[in-house]
């Protein structure tokens, strides 16, 4: 097997549920192919940031000298994770995705996308429209839009600024460290302000999925009236998939 190397931090409850799915899933994997207990996981190195650091040194959308202190937190990260002979990367959140293209330079490992895995299970759903949700970072850039149009899916036209604050406000108060009581019905009331019939709903921010607890290892699912696409899960299929290659 291959060894995983996860760069976390951002924030620390989608990293546990990171490493949680890709133990399980390997268990699954290896109980299918009647291995015995103790079932196999791929080696794992995580390498976790601080998110009250990395949130301060957040740059400006369409700035990218602005972006130069966040990029090198992450970047550092990555080849901590290189060093520790990790054989790829991923990053357990979805913010710095919208930076990959800087934070990976000078990186030799492979970096898998969550943009990439994201698109590919919301394409197997047949549908053609999509509605982004995520920090201010994810929903200001357009890295899920353009990657999605190459799957003829549609993005949601940009919210106004005032319902993006909404949404990181929500995942501040709601989602860090966990999903909160209240934490479903409020992601939920968004969703049904903003998404039209038809659109697949991309929880794009790693503790999003949170509110959703059994479905939390499912790419796409269905709940509430909605057609939901799990990014982490996702991201995680694909890098099991990649550990596990034989």
């Amino acid at each position: 097997m291959k060894k995983i190397g996860i760069l976390g931090g951002v924030g620390w409850a989608s990293t546990v549920d990171y490493y949680r799915a890709i133990a399980e899933g390997a268990g699954r994997y290896f109980a299918e192919r009647g291995h015995g207990s103790p079932l196999p996981i791929p080696p794992m190195t995580i390498e976790s940031v601080t998110q009250a650091k990395t949130r301060a040194l957040r740059g400006v959308a369409d700035n990218e000298e602005s972006w130069t202190a966040f990029d090198a937190v992450f970047r550092e990260a990555l080849l901590t994770l290189e060093h520790a002979g990790c054989d790829f990367g991923i990053i357990a959140s979805n913010t710095p995705h919208a930076r990959l293209h800087s934070i990976r330079n000078g990186v030799s490992m492979p970096i898998l996308s969550i943009f990439d895995a994201t698109a590919e299970a919301a394409a197997s759903t047949g549908a053609t429209k999509a509605l982004v949700l995520g920090t201010t970072v994810t929903m200001q850039a357009t890295n899920y839009a353009e990657r999605l149009v190459a799957e003829g899916i549609t993005a949601n036209p940009r919210l106004p600024e005032t319902e993006i604050a909404e949404m990181q406000a929500m995942i501040d108060s709601d989602f860090y460290g966990g999903a909160s009581e209240t934490a479903h019905a409020r992601l939920l009331a968004f969703c049904n302000k903003h998404a039209a019939p038809g659109t697949a709903i991309l929880l794009a921010c790693t503790e999003l999925p949170l509110a959703f607890p059994d479905h939390l290892d499912d790419p796409v699912f269905e709940a509430d009236g909605h057609l939901f696409i799990n990014p982490s899960a996702a991201h995680v299929s694909t890098a099991l998939s990649e550990a596990l290659e034989e």
